[in-house]
């Protein structure tokens, strides 16, 4: 059955990535940069500054950190006990894909890193910030689902590796939101 459906994931891949073309190449690469969302970041830390102030922006900074850090080393734990190999580095498909990544780094894809820690903000950003902007949760979720798509395009992750990443992202993000509540409440009682 796991044999079965990892052909299907291997085919969706296929047919997802065969749906690119050179013409818009550039604004998967410009997506799947982790540098380029940056400017995105810091605006929701100032948004959070203006709708906390700095002494939660604190707090929450330093929850984001220890979330993101746990988001990507436990996506690097399951990826050294899975070893499932990537879309370029798989021989069965290798010549049938677009791969326009740099590179095909490591040959380890299960699960995106990419994936979760995007989802993981997007749902810790979307919560934190819903009291204020209550539809932003929508725009980061797109947002995020426009990351994970990108690692398809590029040729370096299978869908199961996105959907389990955004899975694990969404937990993750979720659970540091209410740990972020707990600190905030426990610190800042007035």
């Amino acid at each position: 059955m796991l044999e079965q459906l990892l052909e299907y994931d291997k085919a969706l891949f296929v047919f997802l990535n065969s749906l690119g073309s050179e013409t818009w190449d550039g604004f998967w690469l410009l997506v799947t940069n982790k540098l380029t969302f940056i400017p995105f970041y810091a605006v929701l830390l100032a948004l959070i500054y203006k709708k906390y102030g700095w002494q939660k922006l604190v707090v929450f900074a330093i929850v984001i950190a220890a979330m993101i850090t746990f988001t990507d080393q436990m996506t690097n734990v399951v990826k050294r006990s899975v070893l499932r190999f990537r879309p370029c580095a798989c021989y069965d498909i290798m010549d049938s894909i677009r791969f326009i990544a740099e590179r095909c780094s490591s040959n380890r894809s299960f699960f995106s890193g990419h994936a979760s820690n995007s989802m993981a903000a997007a749902v810790f950003g979307g919560l934190i910030l819903r009291p204020y902007f209550k539809n932003l949760i929508f725009i980061l979720l797109f947002w995020s689902a426009m990351v994970a798509y990108s690692r398809i395009y590029v040729g370096v992750h299978f869908p199961i590796d996105i959907i389990c990443g955004m899975t694990f992202g969404a937990i993750s993000g979720y659970g540091f939101y209410k740990l972020s509540g707990v600190l905030v409440q426990r610190y800042f009682k007035g």
